[in-house]
């Protein structure tokens, strides 16, 4: 598995990531000298993931403000660079409350390495022997500077012998399921097989699935979820053919503040992303109601219906 700081770390005057735009097939270092420059990596896609892109910020924001930066200018930067995820701006109330924004950027970073392990040991006891599971976009250690959410319970699994198989979805537009997710499953010799989106409902049909696994960028006070586009159908079709939904996803993107998911704001991407000739429409997320959710697993535990009492109710409390 990757190391935290492999995939993201502070030096002194830089922020430096792993560039998922050229994985699987380079592995170069991003090097950010400036808010600015980490605020486009995040926007662009350099670092992906609702965790991982909290701490970006709040590596960036502390590395600005050392140096004599506006707080609250280089603040709105990184808030303006991708809006789903609660991560990002929930790390940078916390490194801006932070007496030393510095430290407490790097305490988030192991604090989210901790809640890695933690969520997956719960989400691993969702699994029975021989389990096939099919999983959507990428939210393995790239996604979140430490072991992965669901990624990172299918991980678990397959170290406690109970995983058989995953199914891996393409992830269109971006591929960040056959690009990312393969390439760490590849990397721990985890059986696997991707497939495009859309042949998820005839896998689910013939019962090839017996578990589906998927990560969040924001969960509302009610168990809504934003996920990456494509997770709706997939929790229809999963619902469709009685095969459990779950969602594995840290404290840190709980969002207690946001009633339910149509307050949650869907960032539209460019265009060119789907189609170089013709319009196009490209929203990045889309929200899975609560009650297609068999269960939410944070390091908290394993989160039952009705989400509004089981639910952690603050972030970190």
């Amino acid at each position: 598995m990757l190391k935290p700081e492999r995939i993201l770390r502070l030096e002194r005057n830089r922020v430096v990531m792993l560039d998922q735009r050229r994985l699987p097939d380079e592995e170069v270092e991003l090097s950010c000298g400036s808010a600015a420059e980490v605020a486009e990596a995040i926007r662009s896609l350099a670092v992906r993931g609702a965790p991982a892109i909290g701490i970006a910020a709040g590596y960036g924001y502390a590395l600005a403000v050392g140096r004599g930066e506006d707080p609250d200018e280089v603040a709105a930067v990184f808030e303006a660079a991708r809006p789903t995820a609660v991560n990002l701006a929930w790390a940078l109330r916390e490194v801006r409350a932070a007496a030393d924004p510095v430290a407490r950027a790097r305490e988030l970073h192991a604090e989210e390495v901790d809640r890695c392990r933690e969520m997956s040991a719960h989400a691993a006891g969702l699994f029975a022997a021989g389990s096939r599971a099919l999983t959507h976009c990428n939210t393995g250690a790239l996604a979140t500077g430490g072991q992965g959410t669901a990624l990172g319970a299918l991980r678990e699994a397959w170290a406690r012998g109970l995983l058989r198989h995953v199914l891996v979805d393409e992830t269109r537009p971006l591929l960040q399921g056959a690009r990312l997710t393969a390439w760490e499953l590849e990397a721990e010799g985890i059986p696997h097989t991707v497939v495009a989106d859309s042949a998820a409902g005839s896998l689910l049909a013939r019962g090839e699935v017996d578990c589906v696994l998927v990560g969040a960028d924001r969960i509302a006070a009610n168990g809504d979820t934003a996920n990456k586009i494509g997770t709706y159908p997939l929790a229809v079709l999963a619902a469709r053919h009685e095969v459990p939904f779950y969602v594995v996803a840290p404290t840190s993107t709980v969002d207690p503040e946001t009633a339910t998911g149509a307050e949650i704001p869907i960032e539209e991407r460019a265009p060119a992303e789907v189609s170089a000739r013709f319009p196009a429409r490209n929203p990045a997320f889309d929200v899975t109601p609560a009650e297609l959710i068999t269960a939410i697993v944070t390091e908290r535990g394993v989160h039952r219906p009705p989400y509004a009492e089981s639910l952690p109710r603050r972030v970190l409390a």
